[in-house]
């Protein structure tokens, strides 16, 4: 049942990045050149939602859908870990022209083509899982 419902919540989630124009280069493309609002608007947006949702789970100890109690744990401070993650992740992002929710998002949109950016993003989180122990964390 759980399945069924994480199926349903995707489907909603993808209809809404494509009807948002949230999975278009171009959108994408406009973003990283400053030139227009949109993309951010949505992400901000999705910012403030995220926000308000997290501490009214925290304040209201509000359960999960199933009652079970929902923790947050503290994530590691480090400056160059976020900095230099924030930078490949951009990279990527404006390369491929697509970050990961979107990618999914365009397959069921049927654009083939974006099968070499999935497969490029499995076999660098491969490599990542591979390279970790060596990595700055």
């Amino acid at each position: 049942m759980r399945t069924l419902i994480y199926l349903c919540i995707g489907i909603l989630f993808g209809i809404t990045m494509f009807k948002s124009e949230a999975a278009s280069w171009f959108r994408i493309y406009e973003m990283f050149k400053f030139e227009s609002f949109h993309m951010y608007g949505i992400i901000g947006s999705a910012l403030f939602i995220g926000i308000i949702l997290v501490q009214s789970i925290k304040r209201f100890k509000i359960k999960s859908f199933y009652g079970e109690k929902i923790n947050f744990s503290p994530k590691a401070k480090s400056f160059s870990r976020y900095m230099f993650g924030g930078i490949i992740f951009g990279l990527g992002w404006a390369l491929a022209g697509a970050c990961p929710g979107p990618m999914f998002t365009l397959v069921g949109a049927g654009y083939s083509s974006i099968f070499i950016v999935i497969i490029a993003s499995l076999l660098g989180t491969f490599l990542y899982g591979l390279l970790k122990e060596k990595l700055p964390h």
